[in-house]
């Protein structure tokens, strides 16, 4: 089992900066890959970026490509992800995730993680 607690969301003009932390507890932290995603309203959940569980492979979704970054500390079991330049369309309720399967890189389908965080609203304002 493993709990999963994001925060920092809140609202924020477009161009400016987040931050989301999510804190796991339950598990070592470093025996899984971490996700992040998302979830407007009236869409599917997408895939946001995603970081190995050794902190040094990463993945990003194109529409968030340079302006997001992902990261981890293991030592403090949690992931982060840095959210720069925020677009009114980067508005929904993101997600953090553990996929427990460590395969050689990171998947990016939300049916490949195990655990889920309960969601943090970010709204970006025009």
């Amino acid at each position: 089992q493993v709990q999963l607690v994001e925060s920092g969301g809140g609202l924020v003009q477009a161009g400016g900066s987040l931050r989301l932390s999510c804190a796991a507890s339950g598990r070592t932290f470093s025996d899984y890959h971490m996700g992040w995603f998302r979830q407007a309203p009236g869409k599917e959940r997408e895939f946001v970026a995603a970081i190995s569980w050794s902190g040094y492979s990463t993945k990003y979704a194109d529409s968030v490509q340079g302006r997001f970054t992902i990261s981890r500390d293991n030592a403090k079991n949690t992931v982060y992800l840095q959210m720069n330049r925020l677009k009114p369309e980067d508005t929904a309720v993101y997600y953090c995730a553990a996929d427990f399967t460590r395969t050689p890189i990171v998947r990016v389908g939300p049916r490949e993680y195990d655990y889920w965080g309960q969601g943090t609203q970010v709204t970006v304002s025009s």
